[in-house]
């Protein structure tokens, strides 16, 4: 029988609970797919290529079950946080954003003293309820666990990248941010074969399980190009954790993906 907890997960950060596959529609999932995908999905990455007409019609009837994610695609100045959220609100018909989430902490994003006045203000005035940053950076992610204002961490994680085993998820314990998984494919890399490589090649749907069975893993990112592959890895999902020699199989071939 599946646990009931790996289909869906309560966030303490958020207070909310939710399907552990999250949307990103970076990849050109139409709308008609958004639409689908709001049936069983929650959790919601804005992205500029993102179709928000049936997004704000969801709004409309159920604001709390979601969880909307968003911020600026640069974030090294405060003003241009309050901007990228205040914007968001409007173009979506919202009161506020479940998560301010500023991008590649380190790269495009800079955490300095202005910038967390200006997040902790934006929550203060109710305009975004959590904090959060995506960030490639693992040891400083798990420094960032420890303590911070974030409440959210995405990384990279998947069988080619397992480091955040090491570098960020002993370290969640003391505060418990809410940890979700990006590239689960390795940017598909775990899809296709190593040269050389002649047996069994995942699918999008091991990539997933694979993030979902580590139990630190809140939620996994998914970024369908069409509405045939959301119902794939919807329907893969179901199939629930992955057995330990499936685990096994998964870290082998990220191995060989690794190189």
């Amino acid at each position: 029988m599946l646990a009931p907890d790996f289909l869906r997960r309560h966030l303490p950060a958020l207070g909310k609970t939710v399907f552990r596959l999250g949307l990103s529609a970076s990849f050109g999932l139409p709308e008609a797919g958004v639409q689908e995908a709001l049936e069983r999905i929650q959790y919601l990455y804005l992205t500029p290529k993102m179709p928000l007409a049936p997004i704000r019609r969801a709004l409309a009837h159920g604001r709390e079950q979601y969880v909307l994610v968003g911020g600026p695609p640069m974030a090294y100045f405060p003003g241009s946080c309050r901007r990228a959220v205040e914007r968001a609100l409007r173009r979506l018909g919202t009161d506020y954003l479940d998560v301010l989430q500023i991008s590649w902490l380190g790269v495009m994003s800079a955490l300095t003293g202005a910038m967390q006045e200006e997040m902790a203000r934006l929550r203060r005035e109710g305009k975004v309820r959590t904090l959060g940053a995506s960030i490639h950076d693992r040891q400083r992610a798990g420094r960032l666990a420890l303590d911070s204002i974030l409440d959210l961490l995405m990384v990279r994680y998947n069988a080619a990248h397992p480091g955040a085993e090491v570098d960020l998820f002993p370290h969640l314990a003391r505060r418990r941010p809410a940890v979700v998984a990006y590239t689960a494919t390795s940017w598909r890399k775990l899809l296709r074969a190593p040269q050389g490589h002649t047996g069994r090649v995942p699918t999008a749907g091991d990539c997933y399980r694979f993030c979902l069975t580590h139990p630190a893993v809140d939620l996994v990112l998914t970024g369908p190009r069409t509405v045939d592959e959301l119902r794939q890895n919807l329907a893969e999902v179901e199939k629930g954790p992955l057995p330990p020699e499936e685990v096994a199989w998964m870290r082998s071939f990220g191995r060989l993906v690794h190189g």
